[in-house]
């Protein structure tokens, strides 16, 4: 089990780091919220604890930003703010509990295992990038409202790409993924793909979404203009 803590109190956070590591978790921490959502969106985790107050982006926003992005890993806010309409929000925003400091290690293991008995993430239905949407059950793409004619292996290849967007994809991984192939290395079939792809996805509209990086792969992200 891989936890992702996100908290800028050094003791807090090795107080944590140990009692989850005792517990089986392999646990990575970050003390910044900039550097807490980056490694939330590009590695997968079973469990997230972030705190609400944060240097550069706090708690709110890091979880708004991961369900946004489709990313439904079970988050504990951990905080000293104890108000009602605190808890509420951190709630209504997707998180799966919320425990104030001070606390009791044993408290908060025992919340994480509810959390977990719940069973697997939550898959998001509807995934977004920027003013792109992907609608999963119905397997419909649009772009600033305007519906994408995808084909099936098109809409696949792009939900992989939404799904690990801001994370460049070796041309490897997206074959296995998409394909369940491994490209001979003479083989354009991606590159047609993706160029057809941004076709559909990209020229239409004024922003670029999916951006080729240079000796790795491609990669899907709003990027500034």
């Amino acid at each position: 089990m891989r936890a992702l803590i996100i908290e800028d109190e050094a003791k807090t956070a090795a107080y944590l780091r140990q009692g989850l590591s005792e517990n089986g978790f392999t646990v990575e921490v970050c003390t910044n919220g900039e550097d807490g959502l980056h490694q939330a969106l590009t590695v997968e985790n079973d469990l997230i604890i972030i705190d609400v107050m944060l240097p550069e982006r706090d708690g709110w926003s890091i979880l708004a930003a991961l369900r946004k992005a489709g990313i439904q890993t079970p988050v504990l806010f951990l905080t000293a703010r104890d108000t009602v309409y605190d808890k509420v929000k951190g709630l209504e925003l997707g998180a799966d509990d919320y425990l104030v400091k001070p606390f009791d290690f044993a408290e908060l293991l025992a919340r994480v295992r509810t959390i977990l008995r719940r069973g697997p993430a939550r898959q998001a239905e509807i995934l977004r990038v920027a003013d792109l949407q992907l609608d999963l059950p119905r397997r419909k793409a649009s772009r600033a409202g305007v519906r994408l004619d995808l084909t099936a292996k098109e809409f696949a290849l792009l939900e992989l790409l939404v799904r690990r967007q801001g994370e460049p994809l070796s041309r490897t991984l997206i074959a296995e993924q998409v394909w369940d192939v491994n490209f001979d290395s003479d083989s354009n079939v991606l590159e047609v793909a993706i160029r057809r792809l941004r076709s559909k996805v990209d020229d239409p509209f004024p922003k670029k979404l999916i951006h080729t990086v240079r000796g790795v792969g491609y990669v899907l992200e709003e990027r500034p203009e």
